[in-house]
């Protein structure tokens, strides 16, 4: 299997050659088990780009009604998750996260003590207004007689995510807001129902949604992605290779479809595309990586492989696309860029 091949079956796999003509945006992101979402304007494309005929604003609704919900799933980094997954990958994923955090909060000078203060606060100002935005949600802390610069009061509230306690509670006007994680995120609004799993069931279950829908990929892939140790990722493999095909270190379930992937995309920035992978080197030559931040900008994909950049300016209303060649790359054809940029275009307005 080449890396053609490879990239073939990653787009297909990841729903972005095959879409799921009739999901809502609830039932992509479940199907991925989560997608990166720090770019919250570039994560609803990611989630658009799969899904025919949606529209921003169908994504922006998904994430009003809390069918999706946007939280330090995996990693220190925001992802879209669905309500009925959020606790278990909160659960298993908050060690990791905070054995990762601990040099920033004695850096910021964040002990147990302001951590449990903070929360108690968070709670009670969330019981008595239901969501309350970033800002007011400093604010809170502040009267409370907690230092809250950028960087503390985005680590206080992570920590309170990790807990269980808070979760996204939809925007108000522009603003982010945030509500208590029983009230907003523990019931699916399509009959699934919350999930609890032990660790090592955990590691089964975060193998169990990336290898369908990211393979082909190899063990040290899955890693990355998890935030997990080479042991706990060949665990999780062993306990689902049975349903897998493998080609030498990739694994990955066979599409049931025969989809021809288009020729040009326009992936956002943090797609899972580039960022499920811990190498690379299959969709993007290594001398373009650093270029594009190792494929985490918005890229250009044609013929399976990275060609480019792109970027967006919003006038009017209207998003206005730039592209950016790499230099010495054949670009993508005229006519296939411009397919690739419409499609976008159409999902914006």
């Amino acid at each position: 299997m080449n890396s053609r091949d490879i990239a073939r079956l990653r787009l297909i796999n990841q729903r972005l050659a095959s879409p799921h003509q009739e999901a809502a945006p609830d039932q992509l992101v479940r199907w991925m088990g989560c997608i990166q979402a720090q770019d919250y304007a570039m994560a609803k494309w990611a989630v658009g780009c799969r899904l025919p005929h949606s529209t921003d604003a169908d994504i922006e609704k998904a994430f009003q009604e809390g069918r999706i919900l946007r939280t330090h799933a995996l990693r220190p980094t925001w992802h879209f998750v669905c309500p009925e997954d959020v606790c278990w990958m909160l659960k298993f994923n908050a060690p990791k996260v905070r054995a990762l955090t601990r040099p920033y909060h004695r850096q910021l000078q964040i002990d147990a003590a302001i951590l449990k203060k903070s929360k108690t606060l968070l709670t009670g100002a969330l019981k008595e207004h239901g969501k309350l935005t970033r800002p007011q949600l400093a604010e809170v802390l502040r009267k409370g007689k907690i230092a809250t610069n950028d960087a503390r009061l985005g680590h206080l509230l992570m920590d309170a995510e990790l807990d269980g306690i808070i979760c996204s509670a939809g925007r108000i006007g522009k603003q982010f807001a945030y509500g208590l994680l029983d009230g907003q995120g523990v019931k699916s609004h399509d009959g699934h129902v919350p999930r609890t799993f032990s660790p090592d069931e955990s590691i089964v279950e975060l193998a169990r949604r990336y290898f369908p829908s990211r393979g082909p990929a190899t063990v040290q892939d899955f890693a990355w992605w998890g935030g997990l140790t080479l042991t706990e990722a060949r665990k999780g493999l062993d306990a689902v290779k049975s349903g897998l095909e493998s080609a030498g270190d990739y694994w990955f379930r066979p599409p049931t479809d025969t989809a021809h992937p288009a020729t040009t995309y326009l992936l956002p920035a943090f797609d899972e595309f580039t960022v499920a992978y811990k190498n690379r080197d299959d969709i993007l030559d290594p001398s373009h990586a650093a270029a594009c931040f190792y494929g985490l900008k918005p890229i250009i994909l044609h013929n399976s492989r990275v060609v480019g950049m792109w970027q967006r300016t919003l006038k009017r209303g209207k998003a206005i696309i730039e592209t950016i060649p790499f230099p010495g790359v054949k670009p993508a054809p005229a006519r296939a860029l411009a397919a690739a940029i419409k499609k976008y275009e159409d999902f914006m307005d």
